[in-house]
């Protein structure tokens, strides 16, 4: 057989395996980025041998352009209007958090494990971010939901604290491997990425929305297409300029996600759909690249470093960070055991290995170890320490109602809205009559238990309920207002 088509099949296979397992996964209640980790080592050179994968240059490329757009998926999904309540928090732990963590990663290995200072905060940098998709993922696996502005807190950290960790990772390669840097040209380095960066960002956002709802493409296809290009072209620039090329792609999908777009929803959910291949991809590639020997010859050290970025570093970097009375101590805890290892940790990894660094292939094994220990210890049970803390809440069952509503217009103030009804609403018990909702307020349909009901005006709202509903000029916000 041709070996290119050989590859193909065995890489379709494997995605195939992962998409499908993913489903297994979250049924049972376990991360679905353990099942790609899995996969990968099963499949890898020294697992079934199916898969000979030692493109390290390869691998860091592509993971550049998985978290390009992982990045972006959670900028361009992300209200603005959740996160005004906790962006203080979330950036303290995004940049100091990242610094304490990799600071005490870095003792600790220096101390017990035989690295050098530099080499030791290397790996700190590489493992101390938490990955966003990995947090809401398991979330979701572990039908749980979290107190108010926890959940969003830990997605935004986990957000902005990925160009912390790129700048921190490359900056200590940079000492390890070139003489000349010094820390004043670090410091100025950091502020240059993280300024140029939120501007550009800023800016491809504001253009991006110019441009797609005033090009009117002839086919709707070609709206997802453009955006990738504006992506990888934001980026790009950004890092040309001396900015945070990750950065700047995060602001740009939050500027885009909030504003009025065409084909928005469809948006949406084609960079979902490619974030999680970057997802699936990079697990996959770190799997395969691993060697399963060279992990037990490190078992007892990789145990220590987890368990000690888990219980010791994380935590004392989250209430350093969180210092004050408006959380509360478990709301505290929950933020420290929230924050899973991702698709970040390994694409640094593949930087260090790209370096050519003496203890590359260390590092990188440590980095699999722990983001593996992460993923399985926290992942799995975060519904059951959110439970034992107090700070859980249910999570409502996801319904996709049969219709979407696309704006033919961006200037059309017409959305439709998604509505659950709870326990302190005043429609509960309430036929639609009796509500007297606006004019311009129309609930369209109803979904409950399981089904979608065509209301009429004596329909009465029973709890648990979630109301489609269509406007012309209220917000979200004052939906639920009017119906609270």
């Amino acid at each position: 057989m041709d070996p290119f088509h050989e590859q193909l099949i065995i890489g379709s296979i494997l995605l195939v395996l992962s998409v499908i397992g993913s489903k297994i996964s979250s049924r049972f209640g376990i991360p679905t980025l353990l099942l790609f980790l899995s996969l990968g080592l099963l499949f890898g050179s020294h697992g079934l041998g199916a898969v000979n994968f030692t493109h390290l240059e390869l691998t860091q490329r592509l993971g550049v352009f998985a978290l390009i757009f992982i990045l972006f998926s959670g900028g361009i999904d992300t209200k603005i209007e959740s996160l005004r309540s906790i962006l203080k928090p979330a950036l303290v732990l995004a940049t100091l958090g990242v610094l304490i963590t990799s600071a005490f990663i870095g003792l600790f290995a220096h101390a017990l494990m035989g690295f050098s200072v530099l080499e030791g905060l290397l790996l700190g940098a590489t493992v101390a971010s938490t990955d966003v998709a990995a947090v809401f993922s398991t979330l979701r696996a572990g039908n749980v939901s979290l107190k108010e502005g926890l959940q969003p807190l830990l997605e935004l950290e986990s957000a902005l604290n990925d160009p912390m960790a790129v700048f921190l990772g490359v900056a200590l390669l940079g000492l390890l491997t070139q003489t000349h840097l010094s820390l004043l040209t670090l410091i100025t380095s950091f502020f240059q990425q993280m300024i140029l960066g939120s501007l550009l960002g800023w800016g491809a956002g504001k253009t991006a929305t110019l441009l797609l709802n005033r090009i009117r493409l002839e086919y709707d296809g070609l709206y997802p297409a453009l955006t990738v290009g504006w992506i990888v072209l934001t980026y790009s620039t950004a890092q040309i300029i001396g900015g945070s090329g990750f950065l700047a792609v995060y602001i740009a999908g939050l500027v885009l996600g909030n504003e009025n777009l065409l084909h928005k929803k469809s948006l949406i959910h084609f960079h979902e759909g490619v974030a999680w291949l970057g997802q699936i991809g990079m697990f996959l590639a770190m799997g395969l690249l691993v060697d399963p020997r060279a992990l037990l010859k490190i078992t007892p050290f990789g145990i220590a470093l987890s368990f000690f970025l888990i219980f010791v570093a994380r935590p004392a970097s989250v209430l350093i960070c969180m210092l004050g009375k408006r959380f509360s101590t478990p709301e505290k805890l929950m933020v420290s055991w929230g924050g899973l290892r991702g698709a970040v940790p390994i694409i640094l990894a593949s930087y260090v290995l790209v370096s050519h660094i003496p203890r590359a292939v260390e590092i990188f094994n440590f980095v699999f170890f722990v983001t593996f220990v992460s993923v399985m210890l926290q992942g799995v049970s975060i519904p059951a320490v959110a439970k034992l803390l107090k700070v859980n809440l249910p999570l409502r069952e996801k319904f996709r109602f049969p219709i979407e509503f696309n704006p033919t217009s961006p200037d059309l103030p017409s959305k439709l809205f998604e509505v659950p009804i709870s326990q302190k609403s005043r429609a509960l018990g309430r036929s639609l009559v009796q509500l007297a909702l606006p004019q311009d307020i129309l609930v369209l349909l109803i979904q409950r238990n399981g089904d979608t009901l065509v209301p009429r005006g004596g329909t009465q709202i029973s709890e648990k309920d979630t109301l489609l509903i269509f406007s012309q000029s209220k917000s979200e916000k004052e939906i639920l207002q009017l119906l609270s």
